[in-house]
């Protein structure tokens, strides 16, 4: 047994080192320190996908027999795609030992979650849900990843990036509120000076009114 964690403790410090040296785009990884064994993961949402402006948390569980045996694969972060904290039915995770290709590396696991995650084909673990929702948590992602201490201590870099944006969207935020502020302010001056002129026309044609009515009088009491 020992011999085979060594074999699988060597493979995956490989594997660490391979992925640090040629990393893959969209995706962080890092074994926790205590456990090379257990690794998590970070997907960034890809541009023009449902998943743009999220981060999204999982982790990989490797078997000891390790590369022989194929790794449990979790999502961890709401995502719209797959549940949570439940193992995911894929060709490269431990649902298909029959697919497994020992001289598959950590990066080709990744690689192929995130493919995965990006198709709509159901499977054990995905869920249905709409475009709209998978937008939704894309953005509910960010406050999501903050309060999870294990993710902020083994992606720290992630954790400054998500900072930055929920800054950013904030700025947007308060300006697009202080453009709505700004037109309603113009536009109240706007509504007073309509009310006026509209007073002054009520007035005038009152006026008028009244003016008419005092010559017929006039001319009435002069014909008789």
């Amino acid at each position: 047994m020992s011999r085979k964690h060594n074999s699988a403790t060597s493979r995956l410090r490989q594997d660490y080192l391979r992925l640090k040296r040629d990393p893959i785009p969209y995706i962080t990884a890092e074994p926790l320190p205590t456990n090379i064994l257990e690794w998590h993961y970070v997907v960034c949402g890809p541009e023009n996908s449902l998943y743009e402006g999220g981060f999204y948390h999982g982790k990989l569980v490797f078997p000891r027999e390790f590369p022989f045996k194929p790794p449990s694969i979790y999502m961890l972060t709401p995502n719209g795609r797959f549940k949570i904290n439940k193992k995911l039915c894929l060709s490269i995770s431990d649902f298909h030992p029959d697919t497994w290709n020992p001289a598959w590396s950590v990066s080709t696991i990744l690689t192929g979650l995130l493919s995965f995650m990006l198709e709509k084909s159901p499977t054990l673990g995905s869920i249905e849900t709409s475009d709209f929702d998978k937008r939704q948590f894309a953005y509910q992602s960010l406050e999501f990843n903050l309060k999870d201490k294990q993710f902020c201590d083994l992606f720290p870099d992630t954790v400054s990036a998500i900072q930055a944006e929920i800054a950013k969207r904030t700025a947007t935020q308060n300006i697009t509120l202080d453009n709505q502020k700004s037109v309603q302010a113009v536009a109240q001056p706007s509504n007073i000076q309509s009310c006026i002129t509209n007073l002054c026309v009520i007035i005038g044609f009152a006026a008028f009114a009244f003016t008419v009515k005092y010559v017929m009088k006039t001319i009435s009491a002069e014909t008789e």
